[in-house]
């Protein structure tokens, strides 16, 4: 016995995904309304900690995830200027136990992919080109679901995995949104040379941070990080142009990567943003996770794996009990508001003081310690 039968996800990120897999796996009748035509994902590449991993596992998605990535372990930290020289080599926690490598680096519409096939194999519907515009809860306690203006089917519960614009988040009546955390990142997609071998970062110089993370054996994504600017209407040549040329004070595998972008690699961007809703993520039968909850600077790389736990521990408690009750809900917020507000705070710490340059910060003993938090499970 489950606590519901039929549910409804919003959303096609890896917190709806995995939320689809779960409770598909269970019996439960899954319904997933994507906004967009089809499955695609913004950015280029995606830094996963072994706690994501060990999600992975628990979804029976690992051995094709690990398949498709490139697992490392540690981060190398480099200066500007000639050569790039390293300046220290840092171990990584194993967040995820040891049966899991520390950090993990894939292409991004890979990932979606796998947790896309093992959700439709589990059972689950998916409908793309739907977009959710209504909501409405009956007498009998049920939620019925409106799709691009017609009404279309009526669940036990309604999951909004839809992302930090979330409508689902609008919809109950939840007024927070993110907000600009000051910076924005520009992203390539690049052929990954021979000496890249784990994540490296580079401190100091024109941007707040300059990096790369290898995703396959002949692949890695590159980031700059520098000031928030309106730059969303550059032509993908200025894109490209803008990222090669603000990346010139970096020396090493740089000089791979401006080579990649000259020779047509596309540069996407985005800012960073902030939020985490404050007490609970419901109203009544629907609930709101991932992203549509909580977002934060991709500056220890938690974001993802958040979203995987929330998925993971609201799932765990709808298969594990059979009414959708007070407990249930109280249980699933003391799981997961403390913990993804941790991280939020850190991750937005850490781009802080780069922007105060405060060069006395302890970066290290910040992430360090939210990855020993991270090492106990959800």
């Amino acid at each position: 016995m489950t606590a519901v039968s039929k549910v409804a996800i919003v959303g096609s990120g890896v917190a709806g995904l995995a939320a689809a897999i779960q409770l598909a796996r269970a019996g439960v009748a899954v319904d997933l309304f994507e906004a967009k035509s089809e499955l695609s994902v913004l950015g280029s590449g995606i830094t996963l900690q072994g706690n994501a991993l060990r999600v992975f596992d628990a979804l029976g998605a690992w051995d094709d995830i690990r398949a498709a990535g490139y697992p490392f372990v540690g981060l190398t930290l480099r200066a500007p200027g000639p050569g790039a020289p390293a300046v220290a080599e840092l171990p990584d926690v194993k967040s995820g136990g040891p049966d899991y490598p520390s950090t993990m680096g894939m292409p991004r519409p890979e990932l979606a992919r796998i947790l896309l096939e093992h959700a439709v194999a589990a059972g689950a519907v998916v409908h793309f080109a739907s977009r959710i515009t209504d909501l409405s809860t009956d007498e009998e306690g049920g939620v019925g679901v409106v799709i691009d203006g017609q009404p279309f089917d009526r669940y036990d519960l309604v999951i909004g995995a839809d992302g930090v614009n979330s409508t689902v988040r609008g919809l109950i009546g939840i007024d927070t949104k993110p907000e600009s955390t000051g910076m924005g990142i520009w992203r390539t997609f690049v052929s990954r040379p021979a000496s890249v071998e784990r994540s490296e970062l580079y401190y100091g110089g024109p941007m707040y941070i300059a990096g790369y993370t290898p995703t396959s054996e002949n692949t890695m994504y590159a980031f700059l990080v520098e000031k928030a600017q309106d730059r969303f209407g550059v032509t993908d040549e200025d894109a490209a142009r803008i990222m090669i040329e603000e990346s010139r004070a970096y020396d090493g595998p740089w000089n791979d990567i401006r080579a990649d972008l000259e020779a047509g690699a596309t540069a996407n961007y985005t800012w960073f943003t902030k939020h985490i809703v404050d007490g609970a993520w419901n109203r009544g039968r629907v609930v709101i996770i991932g992203d549509a909850a909580h977002s934060c600077p991709p500056t220890i790389a938690q974001g993802a794996a958040q979203g995987l736990e929330d998925a993971l521990v609201l799932t765990e408690l709808l298969v594990a009990r059979d009414a959708l009750d007070d407990s249930l809900w109280a249980e699933f917020h003391e799981r997961r508001v403390p913990r993804a507000t941790a991280v939020v705070e850190a991750s937005v710490q850490l781009g802080q003081w780069q922007i105060d340059g405060d060069r006395d910060a302890d970066a290290g003993g910040l992430i360090f310690g939210i990855a020993q938090k991270m090492a106990v499970p959800a």
